[in-house]
């Protein structure tokens, strides 16, 4: 990143994962500005996912540092990591198919009365008055991702694109700071992508989310990111603005030569 440019809002530095044989991620160095929609690119193997995993908490690195707004993260589980406002997608969509729509939205905030049993006896207006809160926050979702004709069909009975929808929904409902998206182009047709990336941009205009995305679509790379990042091997071969990054001999050598594989 540019020195002169925004902070960055997630420093990895020189990190490492391993399993058994398998160096997944090898002293990976990179960082992502605040405020960007940052492309994460590479061969089928590269350390994408791991990486993502690494930095949401899903796994622990053998070595380096993880820094989430300055503060050191690759020690805390996921659900602190996620606490802190930094969310992940998944590649398939972990949505609960036997809810509808809006109850899969009104599950996700943290730390909800109804959770606990003797709120439900003692103090049910409470519980009524935040039930009734995340109510018109999922409303207000799903009219902005243009699902609220959707709201009470069961979440099995949506398309693929429908879903990445619903799961991006999901992260809304508690204020992330930055979300982390795996693939979301993938088994979506075009019209509906391109929904997904309008809303992605209005997500980082209107409420300043910072997005980092994995994605093997170069068009939707294209629409959508600011800059890109390219890892090979587990780690970071190249970076910078799009345009500039595909045309890079050593890019192109890790995606036909099959380097990373």
């Amino acid at each position: 990143m540019s020195s002169d440019g925004p902070s960055p809002i997630l420093i990895v530095n020189d990190v490492s994962k391993s399993f058994g044989g398998l160096q997944a991620v090898n002293r990976a160095t990179l960082d992502v500005a605040g405020g960007s929609i940052t492309g994460l690119i590479g061969p089928n193997g590269a350390g994408k996912t791991t990486l993502f995993n690494l930095i949401s908490g899903f796994l622990r690195p053998d070595s380096g540092e993880i820094y989430f707004q300055g503060e050191r993260i690759d020690h805390l589980l996921a659900h602190l990591v996620f606490r802190r406002g930094l969310v992940r997608t998944f590649q398939i969509p972990r949505e609960l198919a036997g809810m509808t729509v809006i109850e899969n939205l009104m599950l996700v905030p943290l730390d909800q009365a109804g959770e606990r049993l003797w709120n439900t006896w003692f103090l049910p207006w409470r519980v009524a008055a935040q039930e009734n809160v995340n109510f018109d926050k999922a409303e207000d979702v799903l009219k902005f991702l243009n699902l609220h004709h959707l709201r009470d069909e069961y979440a099995a009975n949506l398309s693929g694109g429908q879903k990445k929808l619903l799961e991006l929904g999901r992260t809304l409902m508690c204020a992330p700071k930055m979300i982390l998206l795996d693939e979301p182009a993938a088994g979506v047709n075009r019209v509906l992508m391109r929904t997904i990336v309008d809303d992605i941009k209005r997500l980082r205009d209107e409420l300043g989310i910072t997005f980092f995305v994995i994605e093997h679509d170069m068009d939707v790379i294209a629409w959508l990111c600011d800059e890109l990042i390219v890892m090979s091997e587990g780690t970071k071969l190249a970076e910078g603005p799009p345009d500039e990054v595909r045309a890079d001999a050593r890019v192109l050598e890790a995606y036909l030569g099959g380097r990373g594989a």
